[in-house]
């Protein structure tokens, strides 16, 4: 293997520990359900209007559960891109591998630590959605490379 500068490996890497960050940030009381209702909701109303107390109920739950599966699914195309550059001969499927497994460990500290809080909780089935997100992206990621890759061999015959 050859020899790697230390930007190569801050460059690599970074993005993921920013990812990081930005999940601690959100997995703290400030960002409970009870917090972000009201900011939400006044968006969400500007938006598409007047909307019920019940229905708000809702229609938060799914934004918050959405919040997840995009925000995890994000994490896993950055450690995706870190063990990409880390392994560069490994194939897609040993870097998607552990990008899953680094997403499936943030998320299961992430809820470890929100069991905590006094008005977070850690759910199990949000780890689960978390990594659906991350195999979704991923997958898609993929999906994308595979279109590219046959549409330039088209080109080339």
């Amino acid at each position: 293997m050859q020899h790697r500068s230390a930007g190569y490996w801050v460059r690599a890497w970074w993005p993921v520990a920013l990812g990081i960050c930005v999940i601690v940030i959100e997995s703290t009381t400030e960002f409970g359900a009870d917090q972000t209702s009201g900011p939400l909701r006044w968006i969400w109303e500007h938006v598409f209007g007047h909307v019920s107390n019940g229905r708000w109920e809702i229609l938060h739950h799914y934004i918050r559960k959405t919040g997840h599966f995009v925000g995890y699914g994000t994490m896993g195309l950055l450690w995706l891109r870190a063990w990409w550059m880390t392994l560069p001969r490994a194939g897609f499927v040993v870097d998607a591998g552990l990008a899953l497994l680094g997403t499936a460990m943030v998320a299961s500290l992430d809820e470890f630590h929100q069991s905590f809080l006094p008005n977070r909780t850690g759910i199990p089935s949000d780890v689960l959605l978390d990594c659906c997100g991350a195999v979704v992206l991923l997958s898609l990621y993929l999906l994308i490379r595979m279109l590219r890759s046959k549409r330039r061999f088209e080109r080339a015959a």
